[in-house]
């Protein structure tokens, strides 16, 4: 079992492959997807996905944005980096860097999960400037709430045991296991998106990479200055999602009253990969709303 993807091998029948290319910046090799022509729109996935999880919704968006979609530090098939980096404010960096690299300024951002944290966290620091942030099932709240030190302290210890990200993949590489890990997110992916996550979940370094972000994510600071944040921000919650209860979201517009929230009936966390027609037509709203004020 290699530790991670190969782009020949598991890259070689990837979704909007002809999209793909390889950045350096921030002393790693990235794997980025880049289509359509227009405004910059910039993607970023969450915990163990990858841009696979844009594969029918990024094609939609490019129609009317130049989409930019990478794969996070650790993730697919960009580069690792050192445990310290995969902190929320180190991923925030690394992708600052990218789109440096990549002289792109983004005017829409839409993250999932994790990834509309990173977005967050680069915007309070100044390092995007979009009209418009869009929390895709947003993991925004603290692991366990009050207990978030714990599962914090024991994702530490988990990752810092050697043979651990090779246990859990072995447990992953039998299909039916991930299947059941998706499912336990209240979606409902059709087999080509089962099998994608699977072939990902195989990979010890993928999933080293996810278990180094649980155990080194604080979003105490994150929700501390989320009041001065200024960038639109639209949360949109899959009624069904069960990875990050839809009451959180509430909870984070309690702090920020001027986010608005829409709530997906009968999706679940992967909300976008299950009705991305659905999804694509949201922001595409909020992209006009914000060009009509």
């Amino acid at each position: 079992m290699a530790e991670r993807p190969d782009w020949t091998c598991e890259g070689r029948d990837w979704p909007n492959r002809e999209a793909s290319r390889f950045v350096t910046a921030a002393g790693l090799r990235w794997h980025v997807q880049v289509m359509g022509e227009g405004p910059v729109l910039l993607l970023l996935h969450g915990t163990a996905a990858a841009t696979h999880s844009w594969r029918d919704l990024a094609p939609l968006l490019a129609r009317d944005f130049r989409v930019v979609a990478p794969d996070l530090p650790g993730h697919g098939f960009s580069g690792p980096v050192p445990a310290a980096r995969l902190s929320l404010p180190g991923m925030a960096a690394s992708v600052a860097a990218l789109l440096a690299a990549m002289e792109l300024r983004p005017v829409l951002a839409a993250g999932h999960s994790a990834g509309a944290a990173i977005l967050l966290r680069m915007a309070l620091d100044g390092r995007i400037a979009p009209t418009d942030i869009i929390s895709l099932n947003g993991a925004l709240q603290p692991l366990g709430d009050r207990h978030a030190a714990f599962f914090t302290r024991a994702a530490r210890l988990l990752v810092g045991l050697p043979f651990v990200p090779s246990l859990f993949a072995w447990r992953a590489a039998d299909r039916a296991v991930a299947e059941r890990l998706l499912r336990d997110t209240g979606s409902r992916l059709d087999a080509r998106g089962v099998d994608l996550y699977a072939r990902l979940f195989r990979h010890s370094g993928h999933l080293a990479a996810a278990l180094g972000m649980m155990a080194n994510w604080d979003l105490v600071p994150l929700l501390r200055d989320l009041p001065r944040l200024a960038p639109d921000l639209t949360l949109v919650v899959g009624a069904g999602d069960r990875a990050v209860p839809p009451v959180q979201a509430e909870a984070v517009r309690r702090r920020l009253p001027k986010a608005r929230l829409v709530t997906l009936p009968g999706l679940g966390h992967l909300a976008h990969e299950e009705d991305p027609a659905g999804v694509a037509a949201l922001i595409r709203g909020v992209a006009a709303a914000e060009m009509a004020a």
